[in-house]
């Protein structure tokens, strides 16, 4: 009889586990287990870092697959993997970009070692290492009958590869117009500039650049004629390439505007232009660089119209005129990103001499050196006591007598 028992328990038991595991291509010989360190492969990719996760020991310990997520980020869908069930064991897949190197809170860590360089040249090298965790939420009672699972990974690039391949990668984002004539569709991007001449793009030294060097930005538009300009209705920054971040930090919204911010073309023509000085985010402390990740809410008004968008600081804007801008066609907002900049700490921007400045320079100074050395030789000499001169002898010569 306690044979019999034991023998339903264990059919019971496999059943269960064949329920639990239907639809997915698991082995219940071999993945009726909890998760273990194995099960989670990292493939460090040219442009985006790919996770694979076993899914069978997951479904094992009670968990789905909208239970895992990046980092903790479980409300945000950006941050869930997805099955792929084309493989056995069936695996759950997540995919990091490197052009968004801090989403779902991924983190950035720079370091410096001794290695070979981009010229297979041996010297220091910045090394980026960007690492996080999947994870299981925790439930709201007290206590919990499931293992609470948890994946970690990371994966090294030199800093500069990541620089050159995810720097100023700008988005760019489709806006729709509907005016008398019909509806036309334009779209919306935005670049970053060395200078106020708008010529030369933004260029990141592979340390990145100091902490308040100036940058400046432009929003521009295609497949518009002269009825439209462009409206930039807030401009603000985040430390990841995701726009809707929580930690955010405004450029300018409304009459606000940062200090170090310069607005100098908005609503006035088919481009807006303005400018701003890079910092650091405090939550990168503990780091040797920082990410920031620019994004502008923009869209396209008429030309009569866009200067009774812009806020009216400082007083009331007048009824009649809200009630006017009811009835005349503008577009949607559109969110548009480049980024991320990477900052180093440091105090401001470096002086930086071509080779003939370099010259000029250090023969001054050898110059300046040899001037003060024959200076300083002709004051001891100047200084210096006459020697005595020679006296008649009192001896007695015995040639004389």
């Amino acid at each position: 009889m306690e044979r019999l028992c034991l023998i339903l328990l264990l059919m019971g038991r496999t059943t269960s586990v064949l329920a639990q595991f239907n639809g997915y291509n698991c082995d219940a010989n071999y993945h009726s287990r909890f998760p273990a360190e194995r099960d989670i492969s990292v493939y460090c990719g040219v442009q985006t870092m790919t996770l694979k996760i076993n899914f069978c020991p997951v479904l094992f310990s009670g968990y789905t697959v909208a239970d895992l997520a990046l980092n903790g980020r479980h409300g945000d869908t950006h941050c869930r993997g997805f099955i792929n069930n084309n493989t056995f064991p069936t695996v759950v897949l997540f995919s990091i970009s490197l052009s968004t190197l801090e989403a779902c809170g991924n983190s950035l860590v720079v370091t410096t070692s001794y290695g070979a360089n981009a010229y297979r040249n041996m010297s220091l090298v910045q090394i980026g290492n960007i690492s996080g965790y999947i994870d299981t939420p925790d439930p709201p009672s007290i206590i919990s009958y499931l293992p609470g699972l948890l994946y970690k990974f990371s994966c090294s690039y030199p800093l500069e590869y990541l620089v050159n391949n995810s720097q100023l990668a700008s988005s760019s984002a489709a806006i729709s117009v509907k005016d008398s004539n019909g509806t036309f569709v334009s779209t919306l991007s935005m670049i970053l500039y060395n200078d106020s001449t708008y010529n030369q793009q933004l260029s990141i030294p592979m340390a990145g650049l100091a902490l308040k060097t100036r940058v400046f930005a432009a929003v521009k538009a295609t497949n518009l004629d002269k009825r439209w300009n462009i409206l930039m209705d807030y401009c603000y920054t985040t430390p990841s390439g995701n726009p809707n971040d929580e930690l955010r930090y405004d450029l300018f919204f409304g009459c606000y505007k940062d200090p170090q911010t310069t607005v100098f073309e908005n609503g006035k023509s088919q481009m807006g232009r303005f400018a701003f000085e890079v910092f650091r985010f405090v939550k990168h402390r503990h780091q040797k660089m920082s990410t920031v990740f620019l994004h502008c809410v923009t869209k396209l008004c008429r030309v009569d119209d866009c200067v009774l968008l812009m806020p009216i600081c400082g007083r009331r804007r007048r009824r009649d005129i809200e009630d006017s801008l009811e009835s005349r066609p503008s577009s949607g907002d559109a969110i548009i990103t480049a980024g991320p900049i990477i900052t180093r700490i440091g105090t401001g921007p470096s002086l930086t001499l071509n080779p003939v400045t370099s010259a000029l320079l250090s023969g001054v100074v050898i110059l300046g050196v040899f001037s003060l050395g024959f200076f300083l030789l002709s004051l001891c000499l100047l200084r210096r006591p006459p020697l005595p001169t020679a006296t008649p002898s009192e001896a007695w010569n015995p040639s004389f007598k």
